[in-house]
């Protein structure tokens, strides 16, 4: 197991990377993951990580990446993003990494 410092706040994350509780996750640990990962959370991303806790609050499940791209592509595109830019956004595994950033475990993230 691995730990990451927020705000004082030891979050215990899996050998991956992906928090081991949803309930752990707040803005500050998915900038924090992000940093980690040398990104710099845009509002874009945040349209998608948002959308993916929303999802998986309701449903237990990640969305795919076809259902993540369908609802939040116009959004994006609003926001001067496109969806082809989605994947750029999240380079290390387009929707995969929006699933870790969003704080989703890992056993659900495959589906991605």
């Amino acid at each position: 197991m691995q730990t990451l410092t927020v705000e004082g706040r030891q979050i215990e994350l899996n050998d991956k990377g992906y928090l081991v509780n949803f309930e752990d996750w707040d803005k500050d640990v998915a900038e924090a993951l992000a940093r980690a990962d040398h990104l710099t959370l845009t509002h874009c991303h945040w349209i998608a990580i948002d959308f993916m806790r929303d999802f998986y609050r309701q449903y237990e499940i990640p969305p795919s990446a076809r259902a993540l791209i369908r609802a939040v592509g116009e959004q994006i595109s609003e926001h001067g993003c496109n969806n082809k830019m989605l994947e750029k956004i999240f380079p290390k595994g387009g929707c995969r990494h929006a699933c870790r950033l969003a704080g989703l475990p890992d056993a659900y993230c495959h589906s991605c």
